[in-house]
């Protein structure tokens, strides 16, 4: 017999098989008996007069398909998961041995010129605080 969750969790693919292979089954039909496979096994029984072994194998075929294919998802799900945790760590790799290659050449600059780093550094500071003051004022 099928599992009720994968016939829960696929309903609208089931139903569309289901009113392939027996066309005289309505959507009001089956909608009434969504994810409860006993009953749906027994209306399909009634209404196109299939012995009940044919609806359950039918059933579970359909439903394993339904559970494959959820399975194929989520394993592509995992796989893209990965990949993207991959390139985040290789991105943060990247960008800290650029920060550290910074780093290291401004000490390098700042050892070699100290006195024209500490003029060049006031006078990015003096400009950032004049334009920051300029902002203010103009709110």
């Amino acid at each position: 017999m099928a599992n009720q969750q994968t016939l829960q969790g696929n309903w609208n693919e089931i139903a569309g098989k289901i009113r392939e292979k027996w066309g005289q089954l309505t959507d009001d039909d089956l909608s009434r008996f969504k994810g409860d496979a006993q009953q749906l096994a027994g209306l399909i029984q009634r209404k196109t007069g299939v012995a009940r072994e044919e609806i359950d194998k039918f059933l579970h075929d359909v439903s394993a398909e339904g559970g494959a294919a959820i399975g194929r998802i989520a394993e592509t799900a995992r796989e893209y998961a990965s990949q993207a945790a991959d390139l985040a760590r290789e991105n943060v790799e990247r960008v800290g041995e650029t920060m550290r290659d910074g780093y290291a050449s401004a000490e390098k600059i700042v050892k070699k010129r100290p006195a024209e780093s500490v003029v060049a550094v006031f006078g990015a500071g003096l400009i950032a605080g004049v334009a920051l003051a300029i902002l203010l004022r103009s709110k």
